[in-house]
């Protein structure tokens, strides 16, 4: 078996009998761990439990059917030792996390456990009983934290992607240092039932991948309200899928801690965001330093005690952690509600930054250290990688880290995308754009992400429903309006296959055509697909009167979305304008076909 399987790969290799499921067993037992990326390996045992689980579905297309994945040591999977890197602190988890619980239920194999900053605490990946986790481009370099076994599980190729989890940067800086895709959800849109907190309202699980797509089609499996989980959130009904403003923003407040080769990296985004065709503008970032700071010079710091210290007792946890988890003693009840109404304030204020903009585009990391130089200074080293993300979840934003390039020196350097709560999809196409203009090979690997045709880019989920349009519904058209007004977004502009007709029909206000699909002697008619919420649909549906109705359409590219189509009475009347090849096109000529005459009392008349 090879590495470097992204969840495309691994399926193939399933489908085309490259591989069976009885293979991870001997794959499993020689997965490495010189890195120190794991605390625990799956035993032959724990994997064929797993198998048979997955044989008894008796379901070969299972989204993740046989794909193995790995599980920060933070969260439970039953059978499964949890230890949060404490040994004190270990126990047998009796229940799955209830992400795991979905994951298996599509079909992945969890392959082991992976190390972590001790409790979630740090960003650095050093702070660990089971050894510091090496960076997976230069083991003298740090992974980042705390999600380090995870990441670097990923970026080595041993799972084509794992869980990890984000309080403040843990799911984002360890992608940045690695070479990989770092999905950093909204609060509440994964359960956390099953996670051992490290600040309990601003916890998040996260998914590491080697490309967008692979960390997107995991989100949507363990995407969902819990109902057990006092923190989980309803998706709202309609938020947009792309961007649409055409502006990113950066920070005017750049820190690099002199780290020139980082700086220069930030440069190289910026300059690819223009190439893309993005304005870039620079906002004031002194709110966001203020918030970020917030994290461990604050009150904030009683809940991460909170959490460990009903865990274990202080003594045995690591002596970094202790002396962290110690600043709560200089802090009482009233601290805790004046810094709970200054994050209010600076959320607010950081949201109205952000309105105008598709996204805030940050440096992962400002820079990057030797584990050597972290353990000798590891309060202040470590707080400088987290620079750009310890205030994303204390302004309840969403965001996707991912790579940008390999400097001199060889480390990677990645960028990350910031945006409003439940942005993330919107986020995630923008990112796999990204990644595909990037072009850089997958983790440590010399394989490239696969660009095939525009529509590919386009990520699906079970929130949206895409819609062919072909008439009235257009850009600029009378009833654009009524997708606009649900939260519809533009996908892209293109044509159907080439199996259709197109009428104009008679008698309908506003001017509507016809779609008719054919077997023989049709042609490519122009179509916008537009994203439109799930959740209002059915409201749209409920508008379109007869003879039109929604069915499927079927796209040059082959694939097939919903679309407006025309029942055959209404067509024996109407006007076949397929030769105008749209009914963009078919409006114009109507227009320029108006007589033109000068009347000396009011001017140019049009008839």
């Amino acid at each position: 078996m090879t590495k470097q399987w992204t969840i495309q790969d691994w399926r193939e290799a399933y489908q085309s009998g490259q591989i069976q499921l009885d293979d991870l067993k001997a794959y499993v037992a020689e997965l490495p761990n010189d890195d120190h990326a794991w605390i625990s390996i799956a035993s032959v045992e724990q994997i064929q439990e797993q198998i048979v689980a997955l044989k008894v579905l008796n379901n070969e297309d299972l989204p993740l059917y046989g794909i193995p994945f790995a599980v920060k040591d933070n969260i439970d999977v039953a059978g499964f030792y949890t230890t949060a890197a404490c040994k004190e602190a270990e126990y047998l988890a009796q229940n799955d996390a209830t992400v795991v619980e979905k994951l298996k239920a599509a079909g992945a194999i969890v392959v082991g456990k992976t190390n972590l900053d001790q409790f979630a605490t740090g960003l650095v990946g050093v702070r660990s009983p089971f050894g510091a986790v090496k960076n997976s481009f230069n083991p003298e370099y740090i992974s980042g934290g705390s999600s380090s076994g995870s990441a670097v599980s990923v970026a080595n190729g041993q799972v084509p992607f794992s869980l990890g989890t984000d309080t403040a940067g843990s799911g984002r800086v360890p992608a940045g240092h690695n070479n990989i895709v770092g999905l950093k959800p909204t609060k509440g849109w994964f359960s956390t039932t099953g996670l051992i907190p490290a600040c309990r309202t601003l916890d998040v699980i996260s998914i590491f991948a080697l490309n967008v797509s692979d960390a997107w089609q995991v989100a949507q499996i363990m995407q969902g309200f819990d109902t057990i989980d006092d923190y989980s959130r309803q998706h709202p009904r309609t938020v947009p899928t792309q961007f649409s403003k055409g502006k990113i923003a950066i920070p005017k407040q750049l820190e690099f801690y002199g780290d020139t080769a980082s700086a220069d990296a930030f440069a190289l985004a910026i300059s690819r965001l223009e190439e893309l065709g993005y304005s870039v503008e620079a906002i004031d970032f002194s709110a966001f330093n203020e918030l970020a700071a917030a994290l461990y010079n604050d009150a904030w710091v009683a809940e991460r005690t909170h959490a460990v210290e009903r865990i274990v007792k202080r003594e045995h946890t690591h002596p970094v952690i202790a002396k962290i988890i110690a600043q709560a003693d200089g802090f009482d009840a009233v601290d805790t509600m004046q810094a709970e109404y200054k994050r209010a304030n600076l959320a607010r204020v950081i949201n109205q930054y952000l309105a105008p903009y598709d996204a805030l585009m940050v440096p992962t990391a400002p820079t990057i250290y030797k584990i050597a130089d972290v353990e000798a200074d590891p309060l202040v080293k470590n707080s400088h990688m987290g620079a750009y993300t310890n205030f994303v979840n204390f302004a309840d934003l969403s965001a996707i880290a991912v790579p940008n390039t390999i400097r001199d020196d060889g480390l990677p350097s990645g960028v990350t995308f910031i945006a409003s709560a439940w942005m993330d999809q919107a986020l995630a196409n923008f990112a796999q754009t990204w990644q595909a203009e990037v072009n850089l090979p997958l983790g440590t690997s010399n394989k490239k992400i696969e660009i095939q045709s525009p529509r590919s880019d386009i990520l699906s989920s079970s929130n949206t429903v895409k819609l062919a349009v072909v008439g009235a519904h257009l850009t600029g058209m009378p009833l654009n309006f009524q997708l606009t007004t649900r939260g519809g977004t533009l996908l892209e502009k293109t044509k159907t296959a080439a199996h259709y007709k197109l009428f104009a029909l008679k008698n309908t206000i506003p001017p509507k055509p016809g779609l008719q699909r054919i077997a023989k002697g049709g042609q490519a008619i122009e179509v916008e697909v537009w994203d439109i919420p799930a959740a209002c649909f059915g409201d749209i549906v409920a508008e379109v009167p007869a003879p039109l109705g929604i069915g499927n359409v079927e796209l040059a590219d082959g694939t097939w979305v919903k679309g407006f189509i025309c029942e055959a009475y209404a067509l024996e009347n109407a006007t076949d304008i397929s030769h105008f090849g749209s009914w963009r096109d078919y409006i114009k000529s109507i227009q320029s076909t108006n007589t033109k005459f000068k009347c000396n009392c009011i001017g140019e008349v049009i008839q």
